[in-house]
């Protein structure tokens, strides 16, 4: 439902790619989406010639639209969705051998799981993301949000108990099945991951754009300014270590150039991306005198190209946030620079101490956040090893063109 197509500048490609590579092995792919542009909040000119003559073939579903990302306009423009994909299925019954879509959309979900269900044919979820889970962290009442998002539950159960094989964006969610059936499914994991080769090319070609003060470091956070992404402690810990830092130049002053009170360069945050919370945040950089600079949204080439210029990313999540991997990390780590993880998922905190490509530090804590950056900010070396580490575990777990050779597996299998 969010994919991005033709000359779209925002959206997910894993559903392109993937249909790419399916048709690169042999396969006839419909790719269904919706008439509406998610990340645009506007409908999509389905005429236009840049959907049109693609190795593979778009189907597009009418959908209201929405203005939000959270709220009932959108519940209500998803079972619109829902509805006409029913409807659309029953037109083209025997059309298809499998079906594979993403959860959430639950209902969206549930549609393919059932036709799948009523026609002997496989069905596939691929897990990006838990419903109603990950809205209890936007809105928990007791008992209200139990009914509230009981339609979500009951959905996601659903297509658990239906589905032939599972795909998850992390172990953690491709194991979610599990607790809503007994009998075993095939199933993989899958990160979102990137096209590593697109990475390298656009920060190649948008590198020039990227002017970097010598002696400065730059911390980069790139993504949603929203509810699960924690920039207010990044912003908080960016202040308390400048003031850090002041306090080390002016031991330096009083103590001559001893090395013990040699100060750190100075570390600019950098933030990349848009939301609705962009101007509450803007206002506390102001207020906390912070060296942070918002950049707005930027296309991936450009985006890239910041990463690359970085020297410490940071994935900033809020304790209650429910995210696993998220889609950013593989950018992350294709841009060769140390990680620091304030997400709580117990799966991606091993990965980052096993594959020693970062940090974890706790949520939601300014001064524990400022620790570790003043740390890798200290030492260029450390930075140098996780940074390579990190390039490692992208190249070899977070290319698209490979890791999902996985998925094209399990469909022909399924098959």
């Amino acid at each position: 439902m969010g994919v991005k197509l033709g000359d779209e500048t925002r959206g997910y490609t894993r559903f392109r790619v993937l249909s790419e590579m399916l048709v690169e092995q042999g396969f006839d792919v419909d790719l269904i989406t919706s008439s509406f542009q998610h990340w645009e909040k506007a409908q999509r000119d389905t005429s236009k010639t840049c959907y049109q003559g693609l190795p593979y073939n778009v189907v597009f579903i009418d959908e209201p639209g929405y203005t939000r990302n959270l709220d009932l306009q959108r519940i209500r423009s998803h079972h619109v969705a829902a509805k006409n994909l029913r409807e659309r299925f029953e037109r083209t019954a025997g059309r298809y051998s499998l079906i594979y879509s993403e959860i959430p959309p639950n209902d969206v979900a549930r549609v393919c799981a059932e036709y799948a269900s009523e026609h002997n044919i496989p069905y596939v979820a691929d897990i990006n993301d838990l419903w109603p889970e990950a809205m209890r962290m936007v809105v928990n009442i007791p008992v209200l949000s139990d009914v509230a998002f009981y339609p979500f539950a009951r959905d996601a159960k659903r297509v658990y108990q239906l589905l032939s094989g599972a795909v998850g964006t992390s172990d953690e969610y491709t194991a979610r099945p599990a607790k809503d059936r007994t009998t075993p499914y095939p199933h993989a994991t899958v990160y979102v991951g990137n096209d590593l080769a697109a990475f390298d090319e656009g920060a190649r070609e948008h590198m020039a754009d990227v002017v970097k003060p010598a002696g400065e470091l730059w911390a980069v956070y790139a993504g949603t300014l929203g509810a699960s992404y924690d920039l207010a402690t990044l912003i908080k810990a960016a202040a308390l270590l400048e003031k850090r830092r002041a306090a080390h130049t002016a031991r330096t002053a009083a103590a001559g150039t001893a090395k013990q009170h040699r100060p750190f360069p100075p570390v600019k945050v950098k933030i990349l991306g848009d939301g609705p919370d962009r101007q509450r945040l803007e206002e506390l950089a102001r207020q906390e005198n912070a060296p942070v600079k918002f950049l707005g949204y930027q296309d991936h080439g450009s985006m890239a190209a910041w990463l690359r210029a970085s020297d410490i990313t940071v994935n900033s999540l809020v304790k209650s946030a429910v995210q696993s991997i998220v889609t950013k990390i593989g950018d992350y780590l294709a841009s060769g620079k140390p990680m620091i993880n304030t997400g709580s998922s117990p799966e991606f905190r091993n990965k980052v101490t096993t594959d020693g490509f970062g940090l974890n530090v706790e949520a939601e804590n300014p001064g524990a956040l400022a620790d570790v950056l003043e740390e890798l900010a200290r030492t260029p070396s450390l930075r140098k090893i996780m940074g390579a580490r990190g390039r490692a575990v992208a190249e070899r777990e977070f290319d698209q063109r490979t890791s999902y050779l996985a998925i094209v597996n399990l469909l022909r299998n399924l098959i």
